[in-house]
């Protein structure tokens, strides 16, 4: 009939881009809340509001909201153990090096990534596959490199004297501080917190 378009259906290679498209859009969300709230404190009815689908629909991707959270925590194990290996290879001085790991650490993604790892370490709420998989990447080892890279800005006196381990405890500690705060405030106000942070490391 003139005037009727023909309505193709999709191929698989359509469908594939437009599942996985949908799968990222409910991760995100799901990082989003589960970084806010915590696991316990986490509706699917919540990352599917966040995600903008029904949660009929958030349900023929993940069957529970424990299933995604296993996903994003392997996903974000993957991306910080990445992130400190990359430490070794990084051209630079050891300030430097330290000062490039806390912009990615801080970036909106890679900061909700950090603060879901520490929920898994800190809660016993959390499914015993999370915690399979954190103790899979070998967090002392990650910590080594740090510490090692602590040691070297030590040496070159770009860091203070004294232990490398309760610096780099304090190192983490205002990162975590840095990450709860409201993620509004404009890329300029981010570096500023960075270069406060650089200079306590150093005093």
């Amino acid at each position: 009939m003139k005037g009727v378009k023909k309505i193709h259906p999709l191929n698989d290679h359509q469908l594939d881009k437009i599942h996985d498209k949908r799968r990222e859009q409910i991760k995100n969300a799901a990082l989003k809340i589960f970084a806010r709230r915590g696991l316990i404190g986490t509706k699917m009815s919540m990352i599917a509001k966040e995600a903008d689908i029904s949660q009929g629909l958030s349900y023929r991707y993940y069957q529970s909201k424990d299933e995604l959270f296993i996903e994003l925590v392997k996903d974000a194990m993957e991306e910080t153990a990445e992130a400190f290996a990359s430490l070794e290879n990084m051209a630079g001085s050891p300030s430097e090096k330290i000062k490039e790991l806390t912009k990615r650490m801080l970036d909106t993604r890679n900061r909700h990534s950090f603060m879901l790892i520490q929920q898994v370490q800190i809660s016993d709420e959390v499914p015993d596959k999370a915690k399979e998989i954190i103790q899979q990447y070998q967090i002392p080892s990650l910590i080594e490199q740090l510490i090692s890279t602590f040691k070297n800005g030590q040496k070159s006196g770009e860091f203070c004297k004294g232990d490398p381990t309760k610096l780099l405890m304090l190192y983490f500690s205002v990162i975590s501080g840095l990450m709860l705060l409201p993620n509004e405030a404009e890329e300029n106000n981010q570096d500023i917190d960075i270069d406060i942070l650089m200079k306590l490391l150093r005093n």
